[in-house]
């Protein structure tokens, strides 16, 4: 039906309008058809859905200044040519008001929260936008928590989160394209970025990757991902999440471009690379010492939770001579009542984890925290006692867990928790031989990938000065005066011409030297 009438235009005739509209909407119970006379002369009728619309708008605004004569119009007749420029012009005082003759448009008007006016003898209607929707009030990000920054994060409305990016960015430079995907959810989609930094090529191709899409519904920016992303079946991500207002500003303000949609608490970022994953807001925050330790830490705890299990599979099954002896007999006497091999060990380990971490976050959160407790307490220690797994085993496991929890980007911690079972696999039938596989594989794949044309591993490969200096550890902000070079934006320059940091001052005067004369102690106080 709505293709039928998809290019239907209006004829002036009101019941013949009303009827198709309600052909298409009727059968809805909030489906709402006000009939009322404009200025007490002409047949009109107000067409709106009512769970979707403000009511107060809607009689304030439209209703009351439409049934009222204006105070400059009275005893003046106003023919049906004046009566268009009229109600435009001199009496809805809606800053939102179009003018439409497509009887499709007016339908998708009123999907999306609008109030229609139909006028008899008139092949043009009137559509005010009324939309109003309850939502949920900014509060800090959930998954991005962060001790000094800022607390704000997205919500469900892509009205919220884009009023939340110009407040942060006020500059004519911040462009904002939107466009609609989904024959169904006809979801809003918002793309973002610099003019003047932002390097036209990636907007274009970004541009282009969201308008091949052809989906009936689109309900998160995760649908997005999976459509424009360069390797599908990578198992790291190529376009970056988040949640924070702070987080998209920055990469906007280095060159990228970010994705928002409406319904979705999250944005998009791309071009990403690897190091991003590792690195957060709070890392600019704090004084860059604090900051590249942090960094440090949780690069550390990311080697540790991807590549120790399967050394410690390794080192157990195929080469105990490589453990010390004290140690190793610590660990064989642990082992001696488990009934089999360490790398299945590990593998049982590692699954009840995994099971255990899913289960903690599907339940309540008033539940969720005492399962954690009961599953890490009483089932590892149960496990021990019954033979299943040795002590050093559960230690193992428990270090790798949490090592794991210490990336922030929770795509990138799945990645390299999918990836930690294959070099479990690996080392438990090939020994040290298999885990050195697994890490040359996972680097090689790392160097083939590629997100929208910029290298996954810059700026290690292909090597770049300025932008190691933001990898591994966080240089001062003085030091970083240029841009990632890898993003070819349009302006490489984010300092002034002298990228310095505040000059020490000199020293203040001692108390000594500032002793008053007696002539001044003598001088009367004004």
């Amino acid at each position: 039906m709505m293709k039928k009438n998809n290019r239907s235009k209006l004829t002036g005739k009101l019941d013949e309008t009303i009827q198709i509209i309600k052909s298409l909407l009727g059968e809805n119970d909030d489906f709402v058809i006000r009939h009322f006379h404009i200025f007490g002369h002409y047949s009109a009728a107000m067409v709106y859905l009512s769970h979707i619309v403000d009511h107060e708008v809607v009689n304030r605004d439209i209703l009351k200044p439409l049934m009222n004569v204006p105070n400059h119009l009275v005893n003046k007749m106003i023919n049906l040519t004046q009566l268009e420029d009229v109600l435009l012009n001199e009496t809805l005082s809606h800053s939102k008001t179009h003018i439409e003759n497509d009887i499709g448009k007016l339908i998708s008007a009123l999907l999306h929260g609008k109030t229609v006016i139909v006028i008899e003898k008139l092949d043009k209607a009137f559509h005010i936008d009324t939309h109003k929707v309850e939502k949920r009030a900014v509060t800090q990000p959930e998954t991005e928590q962060v001790i000094l920054g800022p607390r704000e994060g997205y919500i469900e409305s892509i009205v919220t989160n884009l009023a939340l990016l110009r407040n942060r960015l006020p500059t004519a430079d911040l462009k904002v394209k939107t466009m609609t995907i989904g024959r169904l959810t006809k979801t809003k989609v918002a793309i973002c970025y610099l003019k003047g930094i932002a390097n036209e090529s990636l907007i274009k191709e970004v541009e282009k990757r969201l308008s091949q899409i052809d989906i009936d519904v689109l309900l998160d920016v995760g649908y997005l991902e999976q459509f424009i992303e360069d390797n599908h079946y990578s198992p790291f991500p190529q376009i970056q999440t988040t949640e924070r207002p702070d987080k998209t500003v920055a990469s906007l303000a280095e060159g990228r471009v970010a994705i928002i949609a409406d319904g979705s608490p999250f944005a998009l970022i791309a071009p990403v690379v690897f190091h991003q994953f590792y690195q957060t807001t709070e890392d600019y925050s704090s004084r860059f010492l604090m900051g590249s330790f942090m960094r440090m830490a949780r690069v550390l705890a990311l080697v540790f939770s991807l590549f120790f299990p399967g050394i410690y599979v390794s080192m157990i099954s195929f080469n105990p001579e490589l453990i010390p002896t004290e140690f190793a007999v610590a660990v064989a006497g642990g082992r001696a009542g488990v009934p089999y091999p360490a790398v299945v060990e590990v593998l049982l380990m590692e699954v009840s984890m995994e099971v255990l971490r899913e289960a903690t976050v599907r339940l309540p959160r008033q539940v969720g925290g005492a399962l954690s407790i009961v599953g890490v307490l009483v089932i590892g220690q149960a496990a021990v006692e019954a033979g299943f797994a040795s002590p050093i085993t559960v230690v193992f496991i428990a270090l790798t867990t949490i090592g794991s929890f210490a990336t922030p980007a929770y795509t990138a911690a799945f990645a390299l928790r999918i990836l930690r079972f294959l070099i479990i696999i690996l080392a438990g039938i090939f020994g040290l031989y298999g885990v050195v596989v697994g890490v040359i594989f996972i680097f090689n794949h790392m160097l083939s990938l590629k997100s929208f044309g910029v290298p996954f591993m810059s700026p290690m490969s292909p090597g770049n000065l300025q932008g190691i200096k933001d990898t591994g550890v966080r240089a001062p902000l003085w030091w970083m005066y240029k841009r990632p070079s890898f993003l070819h934006p349009t302006n490489e320059v984010r300092l002034g011409t002298s990228p310095k940091p505040f000059q020490k001052a000199q020293s203040v005067p001692s108390v000594e030297g500032n002793q008053l004369t007696q002539e001044e102690k003598n001088e009367p106080t004004p």
